[in-house]
């Protein structure tokens, strides 16, 4: 299991969006960071890409659900990057009382999208793989 190389990549994205989220801030508004716990609807799509990581790091004999819960994944972290965004638009400008600096970790989704599209690759690659040798015999 973790010597397959969509395994690390798997878990790449639980670090990213299981743990490093929590200590990064997603923008700070008159020097106060706002976390994604904050707000609920985003605590709760975080939980869901989670989860979905977790659970496609533990199926990994069943590699087409594997496949099928990556690709959820990378539309729930495209939903969640777009949140993000827009959200970040919508903040309040510079005036002379509210000072708002985007930060780093609003961007971390896109990272597991990368990670996930490559681990996706892996996963399609093996299965191509097992396909060809049920086919020799």
């Amino acid at each position: 299991m973790i010597q397959r190389i969509q395994t690390i990549y798997l878990l790449l994205t639980f670090l990213i969006t299981g743990v490093l989220l929590f200590f990064i801030p997603l923008w700070t508004i008159n020097e106060k960071p706002f976390h994604f716990w904050q707000d609920q609807f985003y605590t709760v799509l975080l939980g869901l890409s989670t989860m979905l990581t977790i659970i496609s790091i533990i199926s990994y004999k069943k590699r087409q659900n594997q496949f099928v819960m990556g690709r959820l994944n990378i539309i729930l972290n495209l939903i969640l990057l777009g949140l993000f965004v827009y959200r970040s638009l919508n903040l309040s400008g510079e005036t002379a009382n509210a000072v708002s600096e985007k930060g780093i970790g609003m961007f971390l989704p896109i990272v597991a999208i990368v990670l996930l599209v490559l681990a996706n690759k892996a996963i399609k690659k093996d299965e191509d793989l097992v396909k060809s040798v049920d086919r020799l015999r």
